[in-house]
C-alpha cells in the first residue's frame, strides 16, 4: 500500500491500525544533535488521546509512546527515530456486525472497491486512531523549528453553527488549553460544548472548523510551482482523515473581493518587511513572507453516530440497516488540533531542511 510516507527531506512513515498491536511512526532525515526525549512526544501525544473528558470518546488508552531507536545520550543521532504506541483497551468485538456492512461516511466501502477487503473493526488503517503516528513525527518537527523560534498552534472557531469571535491571538495556545473543545474564545467554548453534548445526547455527531497558525516562519521557504509551501501544507491537512475542506488566509472569502481590498501591501518596521495585513496567511507565489502562516480545516461530523442508517450487506448485495454501537467522538474537533498542528510543523521542517534554514545533517 503507498501512502503511508510523507516529506522529501524530513521523511515520516506511519504505521499500524486502530484494533491492530500497535502504532506509530519512523522519522527520517531529522539531524544530528537534537536534544529529544520521550516527555518531549508523550505531551504531544496526551493532546490527542481518547478520554480526556466527556466531549470525547471513552476508550481508555493511555497512548504511552517508547522510543525504539534514533537517540543516544538524549539526542538525536542522525538515524531514523523510531516510536511505538501499544493498543491497550480495543474492543472489536462491537464492530462484528459490520463485517460485511459498510458503515456509511466511513472508508470501508471504498477500502473494498480498493483492495477487494477491509478491517472492520473500528477502521483498520483508515482510522483516526492512526494519527498517532502524525503527532509522533509532528512533536519531532516542532523540536525542530523551536530552533529557529517558529510555533505552531492551533484552535477550534467553530462547532456547529457556534463560532469564535473573540480571539487574542497571541494567546490562543494559553486560552485554548483552558477548556475541553480548545477553543481560543472562552465564551463560546461553553456554547460549543453544549453543543458537541447536544449531539451526543441524540445519539448524532457535529462538525466544525478548526484554525491553525504559526508564528515567526522565515521568508523565502517554499517552492514556486509544484511544491508551493500553501499547496503542501494543503495538501497534510488533507490528509488527515475527516478534513473535507482547507483554506488558507482568508481562503474562500477572497473569492467577493477586490484586490484593491486584499492585497497584503509592504513596510518597514525595524529594518524588517512587513504586511500591513495578512489575507494571503504568511504565503505569496507558493513562498512565505515572513508573516504568521495561518490555515484553516472544515472538519466532517464523526461518521461514526448510534442513529439507524441504510448500507448494503456486500456478501448477500442486499440492501440493510445498521446502528453502530461503542465508544466515538461525537465532535473531532479537539483532538484533531494536535493532528493539525503536527501535520504543518512536518512540512515546515521539510521546507526549512530544503532552503537551508536547519542544517540537514547536525543542528
Amino acid at each position: 500500500m503507498a501512502g503511508n510516507t510523507t516529506g522529501n527531506l524530513f521523511r515520516v512513515t506511519t504505521f499500524g491500525s486502530s484494533h491492530g498491536t500497535a502504532l506509530g511512526a519512523v522519522v527520517d532525515g531529522c539531524p544530528a544533535g537534537l536534544e529529544l526525549s520521550r516527555e518531549d512526544i508523550q505531551v504531544e501525544l496526551n493532546r490527542r488521546r481518547p478520554g480526556t473528558s466527556k466531549i470525547t470518546t471513552s476508550r481508555g488508552e493511555t497512548d504511552q509512546v517508547e522510543i525504539l531507536s534514533g537517540i543516544f545520550e538524549g539526542k538525536t543521532d542522525g538515524t531514523p527515530i523510531a516510536a511505538v504506541v501499544y493498543n491497550k483497551d480495543a474492543d472489536s468485538s462491537a464492530y462484528e456486525p459490520f463485517r460485511d456492512k459498510p458503515r456509511p461516511g466511513h472508508g470501508d466501502y471504498t477500502w473494498t472497491a480498493k483492495y477487494g477487503c477491509y478491517d472492520y473493526r473500528g477502521g483498520g488503517r483508515s482510522s483516526g486512531r492512526t494519527t498517532i503516528g502524525h503527532v509522533i513525527g509532528g512533536a519531532v518537527a516542532k523540536k525542530l523549528i523551536a530552533q529557529l523560534n517558529i510555533k505552531v498552534v492551533s484552535h477550534v472557531t467553530q462547532v456547529g453553527d457556534v463560532k469564535a469571535k473573540h480571539v487574542a491571538y497571541g494567546r490562543v495556545e494559553e486560552y485554548a488549553s483552558k477548556n475541553s473543545v480548545r477553543s481560543a474564545d472562552q465564551k463560546a467554548a461553553k456554547l460549543m460544548e453544549n453543543k458537541i453534548l447536544e449531539a451526543k445526547e441524540k445519539g448524532d455527531s457535529v462538525g466544525g472548523v478548526v484554525e491553525i497558525i504559526a508564528f515567526d516562519v522565515p521568508a523565502g521557504i517554499g517552492e514556486p510551482v509544484f511544491d508551493k509551501l500553501d499547496a503542501d501544507i494543503a495538501g497534510a491537512l488533507m490528509g488527515i482523515g475527516s478534513v473535507k475542506g482547507v483554506e488558507i488566509g482568508f481562503g474562500f472569502k477572497l473569492a467577493e473581493k477586490t484586490a484593491s481590498a486584499t492585497n497584503d501591501e509592504y513596510y518597514l518596521e525595524k529594518g524588517k518587511i512587513k504586511t500591513t495585513t495578512n489575507t494571503s496567511g504568511g504565503i505569496v507565489g507558493g513562498i512565505s513572507n515572513g508573516m504568521p502562516i495561518v490555515a484553516r480545516i472544515a472538519v466532517k461530523p464523526t461518521p461514526s453516530i448510534s442513529i439507524t442508517q441504510k448500507t448494503v450487506d456486500l456478501k448477500t448485495m442486499k440492501e440493510t440497516e445498521i446502528e453502530i454501537k461503542g465508544r466515538h467522538d461525537p465532535c473531532i474537533c479537539p483532538r484533531i488540533t494536535a493532528v493539525a498542528e503536527a501535520s504543518v510543523a512536518m512540512v515546515l521542517v521539510d521546507h526549512l531542511l530544503r532552503s537551508g534554514f536547519i542544517n540537514s545533517r547536525h543542528i
